[in-house]
């Protein structure tokens, strides 16, 4: 099963794969070959910290592979100009009806998602309130501090 994620998100994960492939794999590699040099492994916590990091790089590596290997790549730029509703990729500029606060939201894939810097998950609550509403719309959404009622103030496709 394919998942989406945005250009910018696969392309941070393939930094963190060639990263991961070419710097931190050989790194450990190295711990563990000194490591090794000082003698009597069973007692060894430089050895076994490294080959324990060792299996979460390889771990990590495996886990972007497959993340890459399911994605659909969704390049927002391409997304015809006449669409005037909120779609996977889009930021939206939302005003909080109950405070009159302003805030932004990129909508991503799972794996993408850190609200602390605006990015929702697709499959969240207010992402899937908001898919397909257009500038002006208003939407209601449970979220687990209750019910937010939001307008559509602008739709951004970039």
């Amino acid at each position: 099963m394919t998942e989406p994620i945005t250009v910018n998100g696969a392309q941070k994960l393939q930094d963190e794969l060639n990263d991961l492939v070419n710097n931190k794999r050989q790194q450990v590699i190295q711990a563990i070959a000194e490591a090794r040099e000082h003698g009597d492994l069973k007692e060894n916590a430089e050895y076994h910290a490294a080959k324990e990091e060792q299996g979460h790089i390889e771990s990590r590596i495996q886990e972007i592979q497959l993340l890459l290997s399911n994605a659909e790549i969704i390049d927002i730029t391409k997304v015809d100009q006449k669409t005037k509703t909120v779609v996977f990729g889009s930021t939206i500029e939302l005003s909080d009806l109950d405070d009159e606060t302003k805030v932004k939201y990129q909508i991503v894939g799972n794996d993408e998602a850190d609200i602390e810097k605006g990015l929702i998950s697709y499959k969240s609550p207010v992402a899937s309130a908001l898919i397909g509403k257009e500038k002006g719309d208003f939407v209601s959404v449970s979220t687990p501090k209750g019910e937010k009622s939001y307008e559509v103030i602008k739709i951004i496709y970039k």
